[in-house]
């Protein structure tokens, strides 16, 4: 009983280094309490977490000990959506995001983003993307530390037009079909800075250049100066105009 709700949860850590992680979803329209009557597992779970938010001292987690089959906080998406650890190795050359399932649990160390074409993976595996949070973003200890709203919410892309978006997407898609080369490989082993694989070079190599072009490069772009230089003239362009 308890097994149809289970669900793959991840978060940063175990996107990046491909570790399995489950967890109890009921927050679908297929979640029938007279369930919880049958199932020990289920059973004894609930009632574990309803006395742990009882137990506690913050005003919010004990009012939401009414309902202990739901996660204290649900931003789950409904769609298809891209997964953003909200820390990363800052030796990594391109930040190590995955278009994800409705159905894979985000916990609150992954940002989610709705995604349903790629193109927002397609921005965040570029170049371009990570050269703005290393400039902007924030930081624990050396690593990078991804933020929406410092990081993401001023990421100077322009509008695009529909055929430089769909080169976007259908470069990204080119990513993940080199990834897919070797699905044995987690992220992190994926983008191991000394170890990467030939034609996953050549796929970001690709998706640099559409991404670099749609940023106003006349080319792609071959420095991190480079591309500083472009952000902030973009993001100087943008703000000048709000």
């Amino acid at each position: 009983m308890a097994a149809k709700y289970l669900r793959p949860f991840r978060m940063g850590r175990e996107l990046v280094r491909g570790l399995d992680r489950w967890c109890l979803w009921m927050a679908d329209d297929d979640f029938n309490p007279a369930d919880i009557g049958k199932s020990p597992v289920l059973k004894r779970r609930i009632e574990a977490t309803q006395r742990m938010r009882l137990g506690s001292t913050k005003k919010a987690t004990q009012e939401s000990a009414a309902t202990p089959y739901l996660f204290q906080e649900n931003r789950q998406p409904s769609c298809a959506y891209v997964g953003i650890p909200a820390v990363v190795s800052e030796t990594r050359r391109y930040y190590t995001v995955a278009r994800l399932s409705s159905n894979v649990i985000a916990g609150n160390k992954l940002y989610t983003a709705i995604d349903p074409d790629g193109l927002l993976f397609g921005l965040i595996s570029s170049s371009m993307f990570i050269t703005w949070q290393r400039a902007v973003g924030g930081r624990l200890k050396s690593d990078l530390n991804f933020a929406n709203t410092l990081t993401w919410n001023t990421f100077p892309a322009p509008e695009l037009d529909d055929a430089t978006r769909q080169r976007i997407i259908e470069a990204g898609q080119k990513v993940l079909a080199a990834r897919d080369l070797h699905p044995e490989r987690s992220l992190a082993e994926h983008y191991n800075p000394l170890a990467m694989d030939p034609a996953l070079i050549r796929a970001h190599d690709a998706l640099d250049k559409e991404v670099d072009k749609a940023m106003g490069a006349p080319r792609k772009l071959t420095t991190e100066r480079q591309r500083q230089e472009l952000l902030f003239e973009n993001y100087a362009r943008m703000t000048r105009n709000t």
